[in-house]
C-alpha cells in the first residue's frame, strides 16, 4: 500500500520503511508522528480524498532534524553605481522514516499530529502583531542646512519629503547604511535606495 501525503505546502507518495524529508516539523528524534492530511491511498483498492481520504493516516518516526543542500542567491546590478549581492540558504528539515499506513482509524490511534515548527499544538501560531503606526507627523520640510537629497537618483520632492519625515536629512546618514537598512527601506521607498545603489551615490556625494 502507498499513500500520498501532504506538509508543508508539498505533496509526497511514501510506503512503509521509506526516508522521507520534509520541512521542519516541531518534533524530537525519535518520536512518533501522524499525517492526517491523506490525499490518496493506493495498493489493491485506489481511494482518492476530497480532498483527504477521511479517517486515513500516514505514521512516522522523526529520525533526526537537518539541513537541506546550501543554495546561493547571486544578484548584481549592471548600472552607473553597480552593485552585487550574495546569499546563501540552508532549508531546516526533518528527517522521517515511515513506519505504517492506516486507511482507517487515524482519530483513535493516540498518535501526536505533525505539525509545523511555526505551530503551537496543531494550531497555526498567530502572526506577530504588527507594530502600531505612529502618528502622522506634520507636513516635513527639509530642515536647514539639510543636504539637497534630490541629487540622488530617482529622488524628486515628494521622495525627499518622506525621506526626510523619516528623519533622513543628510548624504552621510545614507552612507552609512547597511545592507539590512535597504531591505527594511525598500517598500517605504518603491526599491529606489537598491536599484540606484543610493549608498554609493550618497558616499560620493558627502565627500
Amino acid at each position: 500500500m502507498f499513500a500520498v501525503l501532504k506538509t508543508g505546502g508539498k505533496q509526497y507518495k511514501v510506503q512503509s520503511g521509506d526516508l522521507l524529508r520534509v520541512e521542519k516539523l516541531a518534533a524530537d528524534a525519535g518520536e512518533k508522528i501522524q499525517f492526517n492530511d491523506v490525499l490518496m491511498l493506493g495498493g489493491d483498492k485506489v481511494t482518492v480524498g476530497a480532498p483527504f481520504v477521511a479517517g486515513a493516516a500516514v505514521q512516522a518516526e522523526v529520525i533526526d532534524q537537518i539541513k537541506g543542500d546550501k543554495v546561493i542567491n547571486f544578484v548584481k546590478r549592471r548600472r552607473k553605481h553597480s552593485s552585487k549581492r550574495t546569499k546563501g540558504h540552508r532549508q531546516q528539515l526533518t528527517l522521517l522514516k515511515i513506519t505504517e499506513i492506516l486507511a482507517e482509524g487515524a482519530d483513535k490511534s493516540g498518535v501526536k499530529a505533525a505539525v509545523g515548527a511555526g505551530s503551537i499544538d496543531g494550531v497555526a501560531a498567530a502572526p506577530a502583531p504588527k507594530a502600531e503606526k505612529k502618528a502622522a507627523a506634520p507636513k516635513a520640510e527639509a530642515a536647514a542646512g539639510a543636504d539637497d537629497l534630490k541629487k540622488l537618483s530617482g529622488v524628486g520632492p515628494a521622495l525627499e519629503k518622506k525621506l526626510v519625515a523619516a528623519g533622513i536629512t543628510s548624504f552621510a546618514q545614507i552612507a552609512a547604511w547597511t545592507d539590512a537598512d535597504i531591505e527594511a527601506l525598500d517598500d517605504a521607498f518603491k526599491g529606489k535606495a537598491q536599484s540606484n545603489n543610493w549608498i554609493a551615490e550618497a558616499k560620493e556625494l558627502a565627500q
